[in-house]
């Protein structure tokens, strides 16, 4: 099967990202977003990240396109960074609720297939919840295998490790930093 019609079934794939491989399903697909959730073992109702080959593909899930926070981050992305957008209506990837944290990655490779695609994947770490993130896409490959899931790799060879996106939110303005990692905000 192709990636696409692993995504299109309600699989997951397992995409490259800037630290880590990450488990990617259309963010707008209730199948594909439980599936991450058993694969994880990740608490329902915790939203999943989503990354998006460009802004057209943010707004195609429904992000507010005169969001302040939209033009901040688009005025620094490609990056690794992260930043809360709202939403017009919640997604599946959004668990419920009105915001989507999001990005553009600076992994080249990673935009070039979301654009391929035609939209955004969902980002979280290729991990069980807890343990740490997997950059060896063999592994990856292994662990999704053993799950009994739908999976495709997309692989890019091992990845560089290290600390995730910073993830940010804007609150009246400022910039609150969630997670450190990354990239610095500027």
């Amino acid at each position: 099967m192709t990636a696409a019609e692993v995504l299109a079934a309600g699989g997951v794939l397992a995409i490259p990202t800037e630290s880590s491989y990450g488990l990617g399903v259309d963010p707008r697909d209730s199948r594909g977003v439980e599936a991450i959730y058993r694969l994880k073992g990740r608490e329902r109702g915790k939203p999943l990240p989503v990354v998006a080959a460009d802004i057209a593909q943010l707004l195609a899930l429904g992000v507010e396109p005169a969001a302040a926070a939209l033009a901040w981050a688009t005025a620094r992305w490609p990056a690794a960074l992260t930043v809360v957008l709202p939403l017009a209506a919640p997604i599946a990837a959004s668990a419920g609720a009105p915001t989507i944290a999001a990005r553009i990655p600076a992994h080249a490779r990673l935009r070039a297939r979301l654009g391929e695609l035609g939209h955004a994947l969902t980002a979280t770490s290729a991990n069980p919840s807890g343990a740490p993130p997997l950059n060896d896409p063999d592994e990856v490959r292994s662990w999704l295998a053993a799950s009994g899931e739908a999976f495709f790799v997309l692989d890019d060879g091992t990845t560089a490790g290290g600390l995730p996106s910073t993830l940010v939110e804007l609150r009246d303005g400022d910039v609150v930093v969630l997670r450190k990692g990354r990239d610095e905000v500027r």
